[in-house]
């Protein structure tokens, strides 16, 4: 029993554990809305999107987190902003808004050096999380998840039947872009482990794989959280003896996860 123990003997898995259930949370709870809401591209747009905010937070020497925030809920607001009222279709504007912003820090980077020192915020450095990072990741994790469920009646009504929260005076508008600035705040959460690129299989991945399992709301996010967590601390088992990048070892283990489910899913019929 001491291969279980063994990772946790040093100071960086031990943060990465803490990190990751963290991030497991935010990304599970706030993953079911993206899934059901079939806003899948979004996740993976915001991701992209904060690549200025991270560029300019480098220049300017503050924390990159803050940099990410800023440019993960001016690009929320953005999409927010230009689908509203359906002149434009959301799968578009999120469209716009991703390649904009993502070639804005494509010439910003290039205009400052490169991106060499941006590569474990492209690719994702869950062992590299310190101990303001865990502060930082429980305060997103406080804000999103209180968002969630402050605001779970309005949240469910305006995506299950938006027809009817327009009827009963909710402004589904308002709702859209609250929910899209909770997932910018995974998704922010979700690049300290997996980066960039991976950052919208944290959110996607567990979500989809509760949706498998269960139908009521909270059942789907108490799975996803579950699910989410669970393929962090498997992910980073194989990252420690298998000597691979942790946070692709984390969103493999979850989609290794996802076919699991969707077999025995099959095999019941």
């Amino acid at each position: 029993m001491d291969w279980l123990m063994a990772p946790w003997e040093y100071a960086f898995m031990r943060n990465a554990l803490v990190g990751g259930v963290l991030i497991g949370a935010i990304c599970g709870a706030v993953g079911v809305y993206v899934v059901i809401r079939r806003i899948a591209f979004v996740s993976g747009a915001l991701a992209h999107a904060v690549l200025p905010g991270l560029v300019l937070a480098q220049i300017a020497g503050v924390s990159l987190f803050a940099g990410a925030l800023a440019a993960g809920i001016f690009a929320a607001l953005a999409i927010g902003f230009v689908s509203r009222g359906g002149t434009v279709r959301e799968d578009a504007a999120i469209g716009i808004v991703m390649t904009s912003m993502f070639a804005l820090g494509v010439a910003l980077a290039t205009r400052a050096g490169g991106f060499r020192d941006l590569s474990p915020l492209l690719f994702g450095d869950i062992l590299g999380i310190g101990t303001s990072d865990i502060v930082v990741l429980a305060v997103f994790a406080v804000l999103a998840l209180g968002a969630l469920f402050v605001f779970n009646k309005e949240l469910q009504l305006a995506s299950v039947d938006p027809t009817h929260a327009t009827t009963v005076g909710l402004n589904v508008d308002l709702v859209r872009l609250g929910l899209l600035v909770v997932v910018a705040l995974a998704v922010i959460a979700g690049i300290q482990s997996a980066g960039v690129v991976l950052t919208g299989a944290l959110l996607i991945i567990p979500a989809a794989a509760a949706v498998l399992l269960a139908r009521s709301i909270i059942r789907l996010m108490l799975l996803a959280v579950g699910i989410a967590v669970a393929a962090a601390v498997i992910g980073l088992y194989a990252s420690f003896y298998l000597s691979v990048a942790a946070g692709a070892a984390v969103v493999l283990t979850g989609a290794l996860i996802f076919a699991l489910v969707g077999g025995w899913r099959r095999v019941r019929g």
